[in-house]
């Protein structure tokens, strides 16, 4: 999300994230950019949604580090560009690791850092949210256009996430690099 850990007050709001590799991950950065203006959040699936912590940050990142080591790193192949029509989130859906991502998310939300979500969990990559309904059509059009320029590998192996705290709703600073599996990964 963003990088420099020392800028600013944090808030009691964690997620856990996994970054988009590239060239992937500059593609998805620059095209929501282009969809939002001032977009500034890095290109990521979401593996915990934003939640506030009942326990210290250091606890929680240690029940993450023990819960990600018991599941094998596996392929996240990126899909075509879809609408959720309740909220107008253009995103890109995954039709290869959602399944795995759905079992990770669960078994982090049961044990690691508990929150009772306000919408059942469903893995993405968000390219355009907060606009107005009227603005989806263009910004869906925009999108699918730009994605369908991509001439690079979709898919990635997920081995690692990061957990990330907030500053406010639109900055987010790294906390920790986990990774996904016992075996340690370069």
């Amino acid at each position: 999300m963003a990088s420099d850990p020392s800028s600013g007050e944090r808030i009691n709001l964690f997620s856990l994230v996994t970054y988009l590799p590239e060239p992937l991950g500059s593609f998805i950065d620059q095209l929501r950019g282009e969809l939002v203006p001032g977009c500034s959040l890095r290109a990521h699936v979401t593996v915990l949604p934003p939640r506030p912590l009942s326990q210290p940050a250091e606890e929680a990142g240690a029940k993450i580090r023990s819960k990600l080591a018991e599941f094998e790193p596996f392929e996240l192949r990126l899909g075509d560009v879809e609408i959720f029509t309740m909220s107008s989130v253009v995103y890109l859906a995954l039709p290869r690791g959602a399944d795995e991502m759905r079992r990770l998310h669960d078994a982090l939300n049961a044990a690691a850092a508990p929150f009772a979500e306000p919408f059942p969990f469903h893995p993405h990559v968000t390219l355009a949210q907060q606009i107005s309904a009227e603005q989806v059509p263009d910004v869906f059009e925009h999108a699918h256009y730009r994605w369908a320029e991509f001439r690079h590998k979709r898919s990635f192996l997920v081995d690692r996430a990061t957990f990330v705290q907030a500053i406010n709703l639109y900055c987010w600073v790294d906390l920790e690099e986990c990774p996904i599996g016992s075996k340690p990964r370069p």
